[in-house]
Formats: structure tokens, sequence, C-alpha cells
């Protein structure tokens, strides 16, 4: 008889990820926690061969270039906060008149040297709308971080769940290998006994010689799989040989209701209402701009020619007449309103993204649980009946043929289905801002297989 570890009930543990410093994000069934008490990242050192999906997620956290790329445009946004919240420097001018001319000009016997020191004082709350602007712009580099790091988090979710696929596609093309080599084997012993003519070992040899071509096939897809879950650390070639974690495992799906106003929370919005509070400080910036600057000068006057001392001062104010920075002013409200209506745009689309998602994620788990529970069991009883049958005379060659294809093609959907279903649940995850909503509702052991 046939046995296909896919079909058989193994030790699973329902393992989560979280992450410190920012939200939790998860994705059900993989790896346990992986941040240490004080909140520093921590990747184990057990078996570097074998990763887990924290170790994953870690590496890209760590590692993925376009990560710190926006990590660093954080940093620019604090500098140039800082930056616009100093005062203007204080100018100093020294100037020396009617020396080195001619005549009675000659030399400096009747020069003056005048000392200035002038101090630019800005009005109309520039400074402090110049700071609030950029404040304001931290936020959106900080909710544009914090959306490229779920958009990142869910890469290596489903890059993960590709590896995890492709392994037990290879895994299973074994098994039909080595299922091919044993009825290649049977028929030739019936061949033999001159029960059947030799033809059908021919036909049996050459049903082997397909499945090795599969696992040709399976090999390729497993190393496309890794090199596209190593790229999401910045590693051309992976290190790694193989990956580990919770396949089989099939939660119920929560309510619709339950998730529909996690999506509220998310970086993606936020982000956009941070774009929108900074645009209308910009309007209060250019605003404030139009407002004049007043300069106050005050120094020193010494003249050579009588000997005597003097005091200066003074004080600038620019007419804007023509110029009251009416155009930026203008420019800045139309920002304001492009980013009103793009935030809407946004709010539909995200909404839209959910609703898609969870649909997915929902249709992914009707088919992944009806294979399990039902179409592979039953595709298994069948050909292991045909297959114990055909030993006594019951069923022929294509009776057998046939019914190992079913089953193959339909362990081949089973794996499918779960790799789209654990695909979904990293993109819900995703529009939910990593909301872990497997932890709080109850599991069916229908569903389920047993912890030990």
């Amino acid at each position: 008889m046939l046995s296909v570890p896919l079909l058989k009930n193994r030790p699973m543990k329902r393992l989560l990820i979280y992450m410190s410093v920012v939200s939790l994000f998860g994705i059900v069934g993989f790896s346990p926690a992986f941040a240490k008490q004080d909140g520093t990242l921590h990747i184990e050192k057990d078996n570097p061969k074998i990763i887990t999906l924290e170790k994953a997620v870690a590496n890209a956290l760590l590692k993925n270039p376009t990560l710190s790329a926006h990590s660093l445009e954080k940093r620019v946004r604090e500098a140039r906060t800082l930056q616009s919240g100093l005062l203007p420097n204080p100018r100093l001018e020294v100037n020396v008149d009617d020396a080195l001319g001619s005549g009675p000009f000659n030399g400096f016997d009747r020069s003056e040297t005048t000392v200035q020191v002038g101090q630019l004082i800005e009005l109309g709350g520039k400074r402090g709308a110049r700071e609030n602007a950029n404040r304001i712009a931290e936020r959106v580099a900080d909710k544009t971080y914090e959306s490229k790091r779920l958009d990142i988090l869910t890469d290596v979710n489903k890059a993960f769940v590709e590896v995890l696929s492709s392994q037990n596609k290879v895994k299973l093309t074994e098994e039909l290998i080595e299922l091919g080599d044993k009825f290649f084997n049977a028929v030739g012993e019936r061949v033999k006994a001159g029960k059947v003519a030799p033809i059908e070992q021919t036909k049996a040899g050459v049903t082997l010689s397909t499945f090795k071509i599969e696992m040709a096939h399976a090999k390729l897809e497993l190393k496309q799989a890794r090199r596209k879950l190593s790229s999401t650390w910045g590693n051309a070639e992976p290190q790694f040989v193989s990956v580990t974690g919770n396949f089989f495992k099939i939660y119920p799906v929560p309510l619709l209701e339950s998730l529909q106003n996690k999506g509220v929370e998310t970086p993606y919005l936020e982000r956009w209402k941070s774009e929108q509070e900074r645009r209308q400080a910009m309007v209060e910036l250019e605003r404030a701009n139009g407002t004049p600057d007043v300069t106050i000068k005050g120094g020193y006057r010494r003249l050579d020619e009588s000997n005597d001392n003097a005091v200066t001062f003074g004080i600038s104010i620019p007419l804007q007449i023509f110029n009251r920075n009416q155009g930026a002013i203008a420019e800045a409200q139309h920002r304001l309103a492009k980013v009103q209506q793009e935030r809407r745009a946004a709010e539909l689309k995200i909404n839209q993204n959910f609703l898609e998602a969870y649909q997915s994620l929902v249709l992914a788990h009707s088919q992944a649980s009806t294979l399990q529970s039902e179409i592979v069991p039953a595709a298994q009883l069948a050909f292991d009946g045909v297959n114990e049958g055909y030993r006594f005379g019951k069923f022929g060659f294509l009776d057998v043929l046939d019914s190992q294809k079913t089953l193959f093609h339909t362990q081949e959907l089973y794996l499918s289905a779960l790799a789209e279903y654990h695909k979904a649940i990293a993109e819900v995850h995703r529009l939910t801002n990593g909301f872990k909503f497997y932890d709080r509702i109850p599991v069916s052991s229908k569903n389920m297989e047993n912890d030990k």
C-alpha cells in the first residue's frame, strides 16, 4: 500500500511571529517569537543550514536593502527637522571707506572703519511653522517605513511558503518515483510468472521515467524558490539548504466584521493622514513666509582723520509690494487639495484590496480544507484499492496508472491550495497591520491536527 506523508497526522505547533519596537506582525503557523525581552532582534544559531520563518524575517529586517534605504530616509527627515529649528546666524560686516585713494585720500589718514553685527529676525512664526512641517514629515517617513516593513514581511512570508511548498513537492515526487519503481518491479514479477504481457513492464518503465522528469521540474522550482527567499535579505544565492515550518495546519476563517475595522490602523492609511497634515502645515509655512522679516544692525565706526569714534545702528525691512509669496501659498493650497483626493482614493483602494484578500482567504481555506479532509483521502483510498486489486488480477495496468495519476494530481492540488491559503493569510495580515486574528478565535478539532 502507498503511504504518503502528506496525508499522515503530524505533531504541529501553533507558531506565531512577532517583532519588537513596532507593531506585531505574524503569519500563522510557522515559528515562535524571536524578540528578546529588551526588544532586540535575535537570530538563533542552532543550524544555519535549516532556517525557520523567524530567522528569515530577522534576516530581512536587518539586511533588506530597500528597508535600509527607508530607514536612512527617516534619519534624513530628523536631520532636516533639526536644521529647520535653528536660528539664523548673525552677520559681521567690516567696511573701510575713504582709503587707498588719490590726493588727500591716499593711505588711511582720512579713512572711516565701520564694524557692524546684523541679526535677521524672522517674523510671522516662520521658524515654528518650518519645524512643525518637518516634524510632520518625520511622521510621514515613519509611516512610509512601517508600510515598507509590512510589505517586506509579507514578501518574506510568501517566499517562505513557496519554499515549503516546493520542498513538499520534491518529497511527493520522490515518493512517486519510489512507488513507480516498486510497481515496475511488481509488473516484472508478474511478467516472469506469465500473468501479464511484457509490454506492461515497458509501460511501467515509461511511467517511471515521466516521474523522474517531474522530479527535475520540482527541484528547479525549489531552487528558484530558495533564491527568491534569499533575495529578501539581499543574498543572490541562498546560504541555507532547507526551511522548516508548519505547512499543513488549517485554521478557521474569522468573520469579516472582526477584521474590517483593523484596516483603519494600517500605516498605509496613517501615512496618507500624516501627508495631509504635512501639506496643511506647508500652507501655514508659506503664509508665514509672506510676512516680511526684519534685520537689525549695530556697530562701531572709527574716523581716523579726527580721531573720533561713533556708534552705528540700523534696521532693514523688505517692502513686499509685488511679491507677497502669493504664488507659493496658492501652490501649497492646491497640493493640499490634491493630497486630500489622493488620500480618499488610497482609502478606497486599500479597502478594495482588503475585501479581495479576504475573499481569496475564504476560497483558499475552503479548497485546502476540502482537499485535506475529503478529496485527498478519497484519492488515496481509491489508489490503495486499485493497487491491491492489481496484485490479485482484479484491475488492469491502466486502472493502476489512472489511479496513480489521479492521486498525484490531487496531492499537487493540495500543496498548491495550502500555499495559496498561507499566502492569503499573509496578505490579510498585511492589510490589518499584522493583526493576529488566529489568536482570538476558537479552533475546531475538525480543522486542526492534534498538537503533541
